[in-house]
């Protein structure tokens, strides 16, 4: 048994899970593993190397990937090849293309190391579309955090605004429910409730009263512990 649990928050974008996550983890002073970042960060390497436009040598490509997160004064950084890509990889096209990618095989073995790597000794909060069905299967505390898609449509929408970046809510709900598709129907580590999952809708419900419930949760399985 790992001395510190993981604690995994799976569920569809803009649904609250990298907030959360980051919350979670600050509270129990965890590691905060984004690993929608990873894929992001794997979209933007293999857009500099000339993907989609040519999908000769993608594996040699993935191979080559040198992927990296570090944890700088409780924000997680993210580097490819050593280039801090944090703030590079929030775009949308870049994101759409993650969610593509991630049905690679190749993509998804080179990030899969990365991922456990973080893990290796517990006390880690990860968030993504798999973390509690493939990557931490075994993890002891596990949620599935949802909401409406017109409510993630419109927070990502303000995200964008807060940013700078110009977009229109209309485009950014297709880009949202275009990513929802891919990643329920990719043949790969689909998105999917874990049956052990402890279910939680965020669509009315604001930060500090999802932080809560999901505290109780915690603090009831510490008590529990062995």
């Amino acid at each position: 048994m790992r001395k510190r649990p993981i604690i995994t928050i799976d569920g569809p974008a803009g649904a609250g899970k990298s907030t959360i996550a980051r919350l979670l983890a600050d509270w129990l002073s965890f590691i905060y593993l984004d690993t929608g970042a990873l894929y992001r960060a794997a979209a933007y390497d293999l857009t500099r190397k000339g993907y989609p436009n040519s999908k000769a040598g993608l594996p040699e490509l993935c191979e080559r990937m040198q992927i990296k997160v570090t944890n700088q004064g409780g924000q997680l950084h993210v580097f490819v090849n050593g280039d801090d890509v944090t703030m590079k990889i929030r775009t949308e096209a870049i994101g759409l293309l993650a969610s593509r990618i991630s049905a690679i095989p190749e993509v998804r073995r080179a990030l899969l190391s990365v991922q456990r790597g973080v893990a290796a000794d517990g006390g880690v909060v990860a968030e993504g579309r798999d973390m509690g069905t493939v990557v931490f299967a075994d993890a002891e505390i596990k949620f599935f955090l949802d909401a409406s898609a017109a409510e993630r449509a419109g927070r990502r929408y303000r995200e964008l605004l807060e940013k700078g970046d110009s977009a229109s809510l209309q485009d950014v709900q297709s880009d949202l429910l275009l990513r929802d598709r891919l990643d329920r129907e990719r043949p790969i580590a689909p998105l999917v409730v874990p049956p052990d999952a402890i279910r939680i809708d965020s669509t009315n419900q604001t930060i500090a009263q999802v932080i809560d419930r999901m505290k109780d949760v915690i603090e009831q399985r510490f008590r529990n512990r062995p």
